[in-house]
């Protein structure tokens, strides 16, 4: 495999290095540590920025507007890896279940109520209870539609037992590599799920505690490369001969980390080129979009709401409403764009949209028209999609025609990305409301 291959080629390169300085040893350590709480907690929809995290993490100080439990959350996943990273320095310490339930308890500093999805897909909230196995089934709708079904909550604990037995006959046989075994690890912890939530940077955690014992520097998964994750994850869960595409992508990423350390032994950079072109995007984002020096409508304010609220909407609201297209024989999509004083100007697609978007300027409505007529069983009256984005001269409007959906905000309004989400469950909520309301009784 080349990825084992690449792997073995960069041990022998360090190896062959004289050993690395105290210095770039302590910022090898900052460049993981960061990059690990940054890019584990991210993935799980925490919105503090690379700056802030490293604010927090190093100075102990606060920026940004933020709950108080991400700016928590992210100090416990600290602590968290830092004992990850102690416990596995000590040779003699062997890891049990309980140390997993320790992990919960730290990283989700204390009991919380969380939106949740029924067995039969319906949501809900729960209460979640830290350090202790799930008592209710946590199921997860996929993009296709279909509930995926971890183990059971009466199983649960049986399941961990049987984990752990098989994690330290495997580590005493020592027939896997280490990344072999942690990625093992890593996805039959995953496969289980055993807690109400904190399961996926547990798996993480976990599989570094693995690599960290057999000398090896941590994984860190890219927030930005979450798609791929999932992808390599999904792709074991509807077939277990593909365990090895796992185990493949955590060997690539192993790559990265044995990279970032031999520059840092030679006395190298560690500093990325993205690092700071992408603290230097959040930044212009921050600011673009907390400019409270003059909270009025301007072109630019209305093409930053564009790229950065609107376009995601309508994004992932296209997508979500082909869950009703099937009902439909005659399904017509449109984007409207009003200008004051101007007729509207009518697109189909979304690129054609923003491209106007992009040269226009006094926009004064965004709409998105969608029309679903003629049911396919005549059970349902031909609906009509009205989402209308409206730019006053000192607030910004997002209506769902036929809903109580009128949501105003100040153009100094920062929109988090958990925000935009809520966003687009709340619209997608309405439409449904809209199509439930002209079915026939």
């Amino acid at each position: 495999m080349y990825e084992s291959d690449k792997i073995s080629s960069l041990l022998q390169e360090l190896a062959a290095l004289p050993p690395i300085s105290e210095e770039n040893a302590r910022k090898l350590d900052d460049k993981y540590r960061l990059e690990f709480n940054y890019n584990s907690n991210h993935i799980e929809g925490n919105t503090l920025t690379y700056g802030e995290t490293k604010l927090l993490l190093i100075f102990d100080k606060t920026d940004g507007q933020h709950e108080m439990r991400e700016f928590e959350e992210m100090k416990a996943h600290d602590v968290a890896y830092r004992w990850i990273k102690e416990i596995a320095e000590d040779q003699s310490y062997v890891l049990i279940e309980r140390d997993i339930k320790q992990l919960n308890e730290i990283i989700l500093v204390r009991p919380f109520w969380k939106d949740a999805i029924t067995a039969d897909g319906q949501s809900t909230r729960r209460k979640i209870q830290v350090g202790e196995y799930k008592q209710h089934p946590n199921s997860v709708l996929l993009q296709n539609g279909e509930m995926f079904h971890y183990t059971s909550p009466m199983d649960t604990p049986m399941a961990m037992n049987d984990l752990m037995a098989w994690f330290h006959s495997e580590t005493e046989k020592q027939e896997l590599s280490p990344v072999e075994l942690a990625a093992i690890f890593h996805y039959k912890f995953v496969r289980i799920h055993p807690f109400d939530d904190g399961n996926g940077r547990i798996s993480r955690l976990l599989m570094n505690y693995v690599l960290l014992k057999n000398g090896l520097p941590p994984i860190i998964i890219k927030s930005a490369d979450k798609k791929n994750y999932l992808n390599a994850l999904n792709q074991v869960d509807s077939d277990i001969k593909k365990l090895p595409v796992f185990v493949n992508y955590i060997s690539e990423q192993l790559i990265w980390s044995l990279q970032i350390k031999l520059k840092a032994t030679k006395g190298e950079s560690i500093e990325e080129e993205d690092d700071i072109d992408k603290q230097v995007a959040l930044f212009k984002r921050e600011q673009l979009g907390k400019d409270i020096s003059n909270p009025t409508k301007s072109s630019e304010k209305t093409y930053f709401l564009f790229k950065e609220v609107i376009k995601p909407i309508l994004i992932e609201l296209d997508k979500k409403s082909t869950d009703f297209e099937e009902l439909f024989k005659v399904r017509n999509k449109f984007y409207d764009i009003y200008f004051v004083g101007k007729d509207g100007k009518r697109f189909t697609f979304l690129d054609e949209l923003t491209s106007e978007i992009n040269t226009s300027t006094d926009i004064d409505t965004i709409t998105w028209d969608k029309e679903l007529q003629h049911s396919i069983n005549e059970q349902i009256n031909d609906s009509r999609l009205l989402l209308s984005f409206v730019f006053r001269s000192r607030s910004f409007h997002i209506k769902l025609d036929r809903t109580q959906i009128d949501l105003q905000f100040s153009y100094a309004h920062v929109f988090k990305e958990t925000e935009i989400k809520n966003l687009v469950r709340t619209l997608f909520k309405g439409i449904f409301e809209i199509i439930q309301s002209n079915t026939k009784k």
